[in-house]
């Protein structure tokens, strides 16, 4: 019977992020928030990943690429892909995820719509932009943000 060892953590924080496409800040931040165990330690301090931590990388990677938030990478990365009900997770997953670029779609769409209504407004023919003076009349109308940010919610 031979046992499975897994393999041994040998590369660099600056290879691993070359290796991954993930910039090292990021994979810090991916070890902070829990997607990925922080690195071994080498004798002089330098992180050490293995052949598994890249693969997770790129993993993580793919998914935020495809504008999946950190708990939902979080909730696929926890998934065996050879169980059944782990299956069924993922594609409950996908399905909110699919949900939400959805409704992100339509915002887009009523965006669209909304800054081609604003730039119909000028033709550079008149003494003034109509474009800036409806931003500044937009701008006026907008209540506080309960926030103090004034942005919108974001998905991730």
């Amino acid at each position: 019977m031979t046992q499975t060892v897994a393999p041994l953590p040998q590369h660099r924080i600056g290879e691993v992020a070359r290796q991954s496409g993930v910039s090292a800040a990021n994979i810090r931040y991916y070890e902070k928030e829990g997607l990925l165990t922080p690195g071994a330690r080498e004798d002089n301090s330098y992180r050490l990943y293995s052949a598994d931590d890249v693969h997770r990388l790129r993993f993580i990677r793919l998914c935020r690429a495809m504008d999946m938030s950190l708990d939902e990478v979080r909730t696929l990365l926890a998934l065996d892909w050879n169980r059944k009900a782990d299956c069924e997770a993922a594609r409950d997953t996908l399905d909110q995820h699919l949900q939400h670029v959805r409704s992100r779609l339509a915002e887009l769409q009523a965006l669209e719509a909304d800054l081609l209504a604003l730039r119909g407004r000028c033709d550079g023919s008149d003494a003034h932009c109509h474009i800036i003076e409806a931003l500044h009349e937009r701008a006026d109308a907008q209540p506080a943000a309960a926030n103090g940010t004034g942005v919108g919610k974001r998905h991730v």
